[in-house]
């Protein structure tokens, strides 16, 4: 390639600006794709770190509770200092998960993995170890049913990295937090899909679980899907991103559990899939030209965990028809970059601070805290992806927003009747 390069430029010098011979052309433009891709994955990864370090080093020194800042929301109606620190690692691992189940290599990404998959484990054996300072309250409050949910979400997308290399004991505290959860009631609207998800969690480990709680979440899940991709979030909709924050990843994650323990029809999963694939579609379409996206609903203070529902079907390798694995990863790049590059939304120590697009504690929910934040790094699921995949190997494309408002050809939409 070296020599390559030196014959254009004896070739300008002597001749004037010529074209590559047509093989070269192609070689040098694979060349560019290549870098563009690599340099992509390695912003992704980076930032990822750069998100989820606090937490996952902090949890593993036994520090979380005493250096995790508790910025609240104005009017927060909980107690930050029992629920938040649960909030943070449940999220964190729930998002970061498919990241570390990679194997190891000599990268400085894959080393970064390493670090964290093994502080993580260190953190995970000391967040249920009673005499440590990070012990973490499963008992109290209704939030639990929440955060609980998500490490099981972690476990589940990297059990053989974050669940199987945990000793016997840390297992048998994590089951019995789990099932102590049962002594509390799910609110009627995307939290059954918690206590859902948490008992599939126990079916995976070969635990007992509450069938219960698993049907009635499936059933109502069912009864409230509006059609055309949406569900509404209890029995009123509400225009906001709850599909991705919660209800459409965990709904297809608990069906893939149920799918595989042969409880339900592998059709019945199918079709979570497919009513998850076309929400994914509007989701792509909410990026803006500039990677920014609406601030509407409730959560926004979640940032770019509203994009877990497209993230996921990137991970699943589900596109949803007419986007290219190259057009999702440029779309949530720009998006990504919107958020973070363009907003300070870290803190002094790194920590994630209350607003949409940099301190806005006006914007937060009255159950918002800092640990509530970590929500963000379930747009990150795509990494969990290896390198050469075609969602990181694709030349980047403009996505459906840029086509459309640069007058370029793009995808017509219509409603699905699935």
């Amino acid at each position: 390639m070296k020599y390559i390069r030196l014959l254009a430029c004896v070739a300008v010098l002597f001749c004037g600006e010529i074209a590559l011979p047509a093989w070269a052309q192609q070689r040098t433009a694979v060349e560019a794709i290549q870098k563009q891709a690599t340099g992509d994955r390695k912003y992704w990864s980076d930032l990822l770190y750069q998100i989820t370090s606090p937490v996952i080093h902090n949890l593993a020194a036994g520090t979380l509770k005493k250096n995790m800042p508790l910025e609240k929301a104005p009017g927060y109606m909980l107690k930050a200092e029992q629920v938040s620190y649960l909030e943070a690692v449940g999220r964190t691992m729930a998002g970061v998960a498919p990241w570390l189940a990679l194997p190891d290599d000599d990268t400085e990404e894959g080393k970064q993995r390493d670090e964290l998959r093994r502080a993580l484990l260190k953190g995970i054996a000391n967040a249920v170890d009673p005499k440590n300072p990070d012990c973490l309250d499963f008992s109290r409050e209704q939030q639990p049913i929440v955060d609980a949910a998500f490490m099981a979400q972690g476990f589940l997308r990297a059990p053989e990295a974050l669940w199987a290399p945990l000793d016997k004991e840390t297992k048998t505290r994590i089951v019995a937090n789990f099932k102590s959860l049962r002594n509390r009631s799910a609110y009627y609207n995307n939290w059954l899909l918690f206590s859902a998800l948490t008992e599939a969690f126990l079916l995976y480990v070969g635990e007992d679980a509450d069938p219960m709680r698993i049907e009635i979440a499936l059933k109502k899940m069912d009864e409230w899907y509006l059609g055309d991709g949406w569900y509404s979030d209890g029995p009123h909709f509400a225009m906001d991103y709850y599909n991705s924050y919660v209800i459409q990843p965990m709904l297809v994650d608990l069906y893939r559990v149920l799918s595989g323990a042969k409880r339900i029809n592998s059709k019945d999963y199918e079709l979570a899939v497919k009513r998850m694939q076309r929400y994914a579609t509007f989701q792509e379409r909410m990026i803006g030209t500039d990677g920014s996206f609406p601030p509407f609903g409730r959560s926004i203070t979640y940032r770019t965990g509203a994009f877990q529902a497209l993230a996921q079907v990137a991970l699943m390798g589900k596109y949803p028809e007419g986007i290219s694995p190259g057009q999702l990863r440029s779309a949530m790049t720009a998006m990504h970059k919107r958020t973070f590059n363009a907003c300070s939304n870290f803190d002094d120590k790194g920590w994630l601070v209350l607003g949409f697009c940099g301190s806005q504690p006006e914007v937060a929910d009255t159950y918002t805290s800092t640990g509530s934040l970590y929500m963000t790094s379930l747009s990150f699921l795509p990494l969990g992806l290896p390198a050469d995949d075609p969602f990181w190997t694709s030349e980047s494309e403009d996505w459906t927003s840029k086509k459309a408002w640069q007058g370029q050809a793009f995808k017509k939409d219509y409603k699905v009747g699935y």
